[in-house]
């Protein structure tokens, strides 16, 4: 029996199925049409312009309208009725029926606290000072100063509250500090110039304040030395770094909130192991962090000075951290002997 069923299927190898389709006439491709288009839809075998019936042959209504057009396509899409999708062969719906959800209606209801009669005795009678300080023990944030909007009638406190009007913060005032003239005052080692501040001057050219690093090598009056927020970087750092190994005057130097990177700040770690002289520096805040390898060098510089009292950098790293506190505790013990050592 499958030996004649494979003999029948042996004839229709050698059909040329172009020729055929070549040779059928126009009602009969329609047919053609019709019977692929009841076919399954899905069937990847099938070209895609064969998988749905053919609207091309429609004749024209009249000329193009965009607004017309999307007003039928709107309408059509509402009142057409959406195919069911089936498996084929089978006839059962694919996915599931779509419920919508609906949300629980909550019902809140106010819950009612009972007070002793004394309690509602004394609030009743309460001042508007007396409910202040009471919401201030219950922790409600209320200033002293602040009041209720209603007025204090048996139905009670309304929940509005009188704002209090705002201060105004003002700017701070640009640094007066004239650089030329302190930059020579510098130089000439004017005795009368113990503290530079050049904070917030953001247009000081970077030869000028390599000078008043080149200055302060020499001088012997200026005991504190600040350009924080002046976009320094780390030339100048290194300008510093060099002065420091020079100069045996300054205590306190101040470089927050500048440009200065990991190499910047190993210059001036590497010159205050020469130096023995300042007690503070800071130099924290800068664009970008120092990294773990830095603050490491600054721990055993630390642990190695004996003079700095005061460090202004936040450690990122807790090893760091904890071996520079207890190296400024060292350096603060050891001050404070020979503060007492020299009373005696």
């Amino acid at each position: 029996m499958a030996l004649s069923y494979k003999k029948d299927l042996d004839k229709y190898k050698d059909l040329d199925e172009d020729e055929i389709l070549n040779n059928l006439s126009a009602e009969e491709l329609k047919q053609l049409e019709s019977a692929l288009e009841e076919m399954d839809p899905e069937n990847a075998l099938l070209p895609a312009g064969l998988r749905q019936k053919d609207q091309t042959a429609k004749k024209t209504t009249g000329p193009f309208d965009r607004e017309k057009l999307l007003k039928y396509l709107e309408k059509q899409a509402m009142e057409h009725k959406d195919r069911e999708d089936v498996v084929p062969y089978t006839g059962e719906k694919k996915g599931k029926v779509f419920i919508p959800k609906q949300k629980p209606i909550e019902k809140r209801q106010e819950e009612l606290t009972n007070l002793d009669p004394e309690l509602e005795e004394a609030l009743s009678s309460a001042t508007d000072t007396e409910l202040c300080d009471l919401a201030a023990i219950l922790g409600v944030h209320m200033n002293s100063s602040q009041a209720y909007a209603g007025t204090g009638t048996k139905e009670g406190y309304n929940n509005v509250i009188i704002g209090e009007k705002m201060n105004p913060v003002f700017d701070e005032p640009p640094n007066p500090t004239n650089v030329e003239e302190t930059l020579q005052r510098i130089k000439n080692n004017d005795a009368s110039l113990t503290e530079v501040n050049l904070n917030n001057i953001k247009n000081i050219p970077i030869p000028t304040l390599k000078d008043f690093a080149k200055a302060m090598e020499k001088n012997t009056h200026v005991k504190k030395f600040s350009l924080a927020a002046t976009r320094s970087n780390d030339p100048i750092a290194v300008a510093f770094s060099e002065m420091l190994r020079v100069n045996k005057t300054l205590r306190s130097l101040n470089l927050e909130t500048n440009f200065i990177t990991g190499a910047g700040v190993q210059a001036l770690v590497d010159a205050l192991r020469d130096n023995d002289t300042l007690t503070e520096i800071k130099i924290d805040n800068q664009r970008q962090q120092l990294g773990t390898t830095v603050e490491m060098e600054i721990a055993k510089m630390l642990e190695e000075n004996t003079s700095i009292v005061k460090f202004g950098y936040h450690f990122t790293q807790q090893g760091p951290r904890s071996r520079a506190a207890a190296a400024i505790t060292k350096n603060n013990d050891l001050v404070r002997r020979r503060r007492v050592e020299g009373d005696l």
